[in-house]
């Protein structure tokens, strides 16, 4: 794993540079012609396209329930009591997120205030195949749950072998209401504009391949998304009291989701940059996933070595990362330092894949540096804020005057007089 030896000003174009996800123009045409097929043609179009990219034959989209209860009593009983477990601490974490409306009377005559309201009906994209997660979609369905959503429907890729089981089991765990045998940007165009079998829903959630993210960029505005996520990322602040064992593994961890992830050390210690390089070297040889982390890590990977602590905040900050560990002695005391993370992750026992599964915040997390202006999801991606107002006639006219002028100053007439309607003498 290289090592990178600049100034804080070099490392921070550096990190920016490797931040930026360019889109593939041939990508996005393809998206576009499949989401206009699926709106004019509907199931026949997608029947199709499971053909043509999952060599699947689809009579019925929709997954019969006998097959979801089989593949939740077949489960392995370590697999269920995991499953269990992750929904016990993601409901506790995320019940502590609940919000409600207010109602504000302060003012004589004036009553103003906001309603929470849940989204009727939410889809979530589960991906197929050898990326099969089951915990990301607990992540998905639980807070929709909790926020009261009405509906909430599930979509994935058919498999000439079956759904995965574990994804049915935690599906079933979830209380998802139906799953829909449908992977790709077809999938994500059948939830935004619904087909014969699919139901329109309000808001897509989920990750998926380059596919599946620039269909869900298209169809925005159509119906609401949770991001257009980016390859997996992990940024590492350390000292020398780390274990560089422990480090590289935790690097590797996420450079072996994908051949683009990031992962990222920044230590003021060059002896702990070069025991972590080495040990990413040896873990590599051994690692399953080789291939794609031993890419993550060539074209995506660093360790900068940064003179003080501050340095290595200021540099994490620019980074932006998904996942974040501090791994410094007393790690709480630099909290405040964070400016910038999606999920932070304080001290040695806290290692990046407890987030990934059972500690209880969401992980599904804004990527590609987006950490600057976007959060976890949680509840309150489930909800929409209404406001509402009322005044009585003494109320208004106290105000008519300022509502009129700035009417009248922004050329806007008609919204003058709807207010000076409501009285015997017009307000000049």
């Amino acid at each position: 794993m290289k090592i990178i030896n600049e100034d804080l000003a070099s490392l921070k174009k550096l990190v920016q540079t490797k931040t930026q996800q360019l889109t593939d123009p041939k990508v996005v045409v393809a998206v576009q012609k499949i989401i206009a097929d699926v709106i004019e043609n509907g199931d026949s179009a997608l029947r199709a396209y499971e053909q043509q990219f999952d060599n699947v034959t689809i009579d019925q989209f929709k997954l019969d329930q006998a097959s979801i209860d089989a593949a939740y009593d077949q489960l392995d009983p370590d697999v269920k009591a995991a499953l269990l477990l992750a929904k016990r601490n993601i409901t506790s974490f995320h019940e502590k997120e609940k919000a409600t409306g207010f109602i504000d009377a302060e003012q004589p005559g004036v009553l103003r205030g906001q309603k929470l309201l849940p989204l009727n009906r939410v889809g979530l994209y589960v991906p197929g195949g050898t990326a099969a997660y089951p915990s990301t979609l607990l992540m998905s369905a639980l807070p929709a749950k909790i926020a009261g959503v009405n509906e909430v429907i599930m979509v994935t890729p058919p498999q000439p072998n079956g759904i995965n089981p574990a994804v049915l089991a935690a599906a079933k765990i979830a209380g998802v209401d139906a799953i829909y045998q449908v992977g790709g940007a077809q999938a994500i165009a059948a939830l935004a504009y619904g087909t014969e079998s699919i139901p329109q829903v309000d808001k897509i959630i989920g990750p998926g391949n380059v596919f599946v993210a620039t269909a869900k960029k298209q169809v925005f505005g159509q119906v609401a998304i949770d991001m257009v996520a980016g390859p997996s990322e992990i940024g590492i602040i350390a000292d020398e009291s780390a274990d560089p064992r422990q480090l590289a593994a935790d690097l590797l961890s996420q450079a072996e989701h994908d051949k683009l992830a990031r992962p990222i050390l920044i230590t003021d210690s060059p002896k702990l940059a070069t025991a972590v390089s080495e040990n990413v070297t040896s873990q590599l040889k051994v690692l399953p996933r080789t291939e794609i982390a031993s890419a993550s890590v060539a074209n995506k990977g660093f360790i900068a070595v940064v003179p003080k602590v501050e340095d290595m905040f200021d540099l994490m900050n620019t980074v932006a990362p998904e996942h974040l560990e501090v791994q410094l002695a007393d790690a709480t005391q630099y909290l405040n330092l964070i400016k910038n993370a999606g999920s932070v992750f304080l001290g040695r026992y806290a290692s990046e894949p407890l987030g990934d599964y059972v500690a209880g915040p969401n992980h599904i997390l804004p990527t590609s540096g987006t950490a600057r202006f976007s959060s976890p999801l949680g509840v309150y991606d489930f909800v929409k804020r209404t406001s509402f107002i009322q005044y009585t006639k003494p109320a208004l006219a106290k105000e008519a005057k300022a509502i009129t002028t700035l009417a009248r100053v922004e050329g806007l007439e008609g919204h003058a007089r709807a207010i000076e309607s409501r009285f015997d003498t017009y307000y000049d």
